[in-house]
């Protein structure tokens, strides 16, 4: 039954993508990285990407609403799924919905080196900002790789913030949030060098991110490997007033102002209903 269900309105949502706009139709940016891979410490390397659920439990959500999205990368290159997340316990156990959430992504073609839709971070800056009415960006590690440090990136989210527009993230996704700062900033961070506090957009905001207690229980998928910048402790030195659930990999949501930050893979459906509240709210 969830499974028929899920797959007609897969469907239904599919469909709002070539038909007309409805009136109370919010423009949606889902920025995700280039990156199918992550340089560990040591010159070692681990295969990732998005998370299957972070990304599309909102966007199913967004479509599902009637809303438009648009996808982004900063060189405009189709992105990569992180094949951990394919599995039924980022689904709540259930197989079947993995099953229809994979179609939905075969569906809308985002890893498609032909046919995928995905436009760069310069042609959404060429386009306007002021087009979109939100912007989100799901985790997995990829962006540890590149939106840390996209210039593209943070010249968009700088907008976001001047106009207060709604700006969510999840997992290791707010780590995107420093690509607002010089990128020399996160360099030292990752190189673990000393780096003075700098002046940011974000300073004294509540968020939060995949936590560092997080990050060590689930150090078994880098394979020994060690990653150069945790999110938490990136987003700490900037600045952030960190904020953090009482027991690990439990849902976790922060809105503070126009951001909205999810802690972890079961914190995507909460990040995906307040992002909906926000764009209701707008277009009413």
């Amino acid at each position: 039954m969830q499974a028929n269900h899920l797959r007609g309105t897969i469907a239904a949502a599919l469909l709002t993508l070539s038909v007309a706009v409805p009136a109370s139709a919010a423009q949606v940016l889902v920025v995700l990285s280039d990156a199918d891979h992550l340089d560990l410490k040591d010159g070692k390397r681990y295969d990732t990407g998005f998370y299957l659920n972070e990304l599309l439990v909102p966007v199913k959500m967004l479509l599902d609403a009637g809303h438009q999205v648009t996808f982004a990368t900063p060189l405009g290159r189709a992105p990569a799924v992180d094949k951990s997340s394919l599995d039924a316990q980022y689904f709540g156990g259930d197989t079947a919905a993995l099953a229809a959430y994979r179609a939905l992504l075969e569906q809308l073609a985002l890893t498609s080196a032909e046919r995928s839709p995905v436009v760069s971070l310069a042609r959404v800056e060429q386009q306007g900002y002021g087009r979109y009415d939100a912007v989100y960006v799901p985790g997995g590690h990829a962006p540890m790789q590149d939106l840390i440090r996209s210039p593209q990136l943070g010249r968009l989210l700088a907008d976001f913030h001047a106009r207060g527009r709604t700006t969510a993230l999840v997992c290791h996704g707010p780590a995107a949030l420093l690509s607002t700062l010089d990128p020399a900033f996160v360099a030292r961070l990752e190189a673990g060098q000393p780096a003075a506090r700098p002046k940011w957009l974000y300073a004294g905001y509540r968020m939060t991110v995949i936590s560092n207690a997080e990050e060590e229980q689930a150090k078994a998928l880098l394979d020994g490997g060690a990653m150069k910048l945790l999110p938490q402790t990136g987003l700490q030195k900037a600045g952030a007033d960190y904020r953090s659930n009482a027991q690990p990999w439990t849902p976790y949501v922060v809105q503070d102002r126009e951001l909205i930050t999810g802690q972890n893979p079961a914190s995507a459906g909460e990040v995906g209903r307040l992002l909906l509240l926000r764009l209701t709210d707008a277009t009413n």
